[in-house]
């Protein structure tokens, strides 16, 4: 990459890392914002395709798309730097928050700051999902499709990936219109040693450990490698299962701790699967103190999303390939549509869980949906929500000023009340 290209991609990527607070939804909703509307890097049909690709691996699917994109920008350079840039800056907030958690315990001006991020995200998150709908769901059974999948995991809990695979079977079997060539993917031989070099350094600092006879650490280095391959469906997807193996299992932590960390998750930028840094500070520090904890929060971000470079290096380059082929190309665009509902869930769970602090369940037979406390209203959130929608989509201001505002009022408030 020239020197100016290599200054572009990272202001933006930094910028996407730096402001991509609030989950998956509003992550994809910024992502198309800067790649798709303001630098035109990629086309809305490349955007999508990407989308529905990495919805189907394990991870987190907007770091992957974040890689994706670099990748297809500017190679495995791009893919590197953008996937990079979009973790590293919520690592390092994370690390001072899970520091100050260990030291000193919750510190309420800094949740109060961040409550003031997290409901200003709430209008970023519904104008994603206005604008992705608007373009993904095209034909009728892309309607129908989007609102199924909505009910089936919103109303009905399905598993995540048997809503994607039903969804991509239909698109298979239903598509219409001719091949034509599309991209030619690499050789089976470049594949393959993409496929062993990011093995390889997967894998490398767990055998180190083990060498070391560092019990504590590779216990840490080989549960979160588990947990990267079966997280299909994003963080909230394996929280469960993650929370029941940590505190029952291994007793490294509390629920309340878990709780605890995935909140600090929910308001720093980045995925919401740094809970797992968290996780991996919280145990080596109650254990062995701060400088072991700084290196297992670092295990575990190596082992947590290298898997992820490694299936995007690997899988990229047949995305064209699965685009330009009739029925795959019916697949992917089923399951873009199916995309459309689970943001839409997402979005409802991330609004709710800002605006509310007390959430329910009502249950229907097999169905249980969201109900929230009405009495537990922040009034605080809500105004905030309101402001920043009013100041986003009403006048504009952009991105940077209106989480700026939405932070600074959330200060203010809690420094009010």
């Amino acid at each position: 990459m020239t020197a100016p290209e290599t200054q572009a991609l990272f202001r933006v990527f930094a910028r996407i890392g730096i402001y991509s607070f609030g989950g998956p939804a509003a992550q994809i909703a910024l992502m198309h914002r800067e790649l798709v509307e303001e630098t035109r890097w990629l086309s809305e049909k490349d955007f999508l395709g990407a989308l529905s690709f990495c919805m189907l691996l394990p991870g987190p699917e907007a770091m992957q798309l974040a890689t994706y994109a670099g990748w297809r920008l500017r190679g495995v350079p791009g893919g590197l730097l953008a996937g990079l840039l979009f973790v590293v800056p919520g690592a390092i907030v994370m690390f001072a928050l899970a520091t100050i958690y260990a030291v000193y315990g919750n510190v309420p001006l800094v949740e109060a700051a961040f409550l003031g991020v997290q409901a200003t995200v709430v209008a970023i998150v519904l104008e994603a999902l206005f604008k992705v709908s608007k373009r993904a769901l095209k034909q009728t059974d892309h309607w129908i499709i989007a609102a199924l999948a909505f009910v089936a995991i919103f109303a009905l809990h399905l598993p995540f990936p048997f809503i994607i695979a039903v969804a991509a079977l239909w698109g298979f079997f239903t598509a219409k219109g001719e091949n034509d060539s599309g991209r030619a993917p690499v050789s089976p031989s470049t594949t393959t040693k993409t496929i062993a070099v990011w093995l390889t350094l997967w894998a490398a600092p767990i055998v180190l450990l083990y060498a070391l006879d560092a019990t504590l650490l590779t216990d840490i280095a080989l549960f979160f490698s588990k947990l990267a391959v079966v997280t299909f469906g994003g963080a909230y997807a394996v929280l469960a299962y993650m929370t029941q193996t940590v505190v029952s299992d291994f007793g490294w932590l509390s629920t309340d701790q878990m709780m605890d960390g995935l909140g600090l998750a929910e308001t720093t930028p980045g995925p919401l699967i740094l809970v797992t840094q968290f996780v991996g500070f919280q145990t080596a520090y109650q254990q062995y103190g701060l400088a072991q904890a700084y290196l297992a929060g670092l295990i575990t971000l190596w082992v947590t999303f290298i898997p992820c470079f490694l299936w995007i290096f690997a899988g990229a380059p047949y995305v064209g390939r699965l685009t330009a082929n009739r029925r795959l190309s019916g697949a992917l665009s089923a399951v873009t549509a199916c995309v459309v509902g689970v943001i839409l869930n997402l979005s409802l769970w991330f609004a709710a869980h800002v605006v509310f602090k007390s959430i329910g369940t009502a249950t229907f037979g097999p169905a249980s949906i969201l109900v929230p406390d009405l009495t537990s209203l922040d009034p605080v959130a809500a105004v905030i929500s309101v402001i920043g929608a009013y100041l986003l989509l009403g006048q504009k201001i952009g991105l940077g000023r209106t989480l700026g505002i939405g932070a600074l009022l959330g200060l203010v408030a809690g420094l009010a009340f």
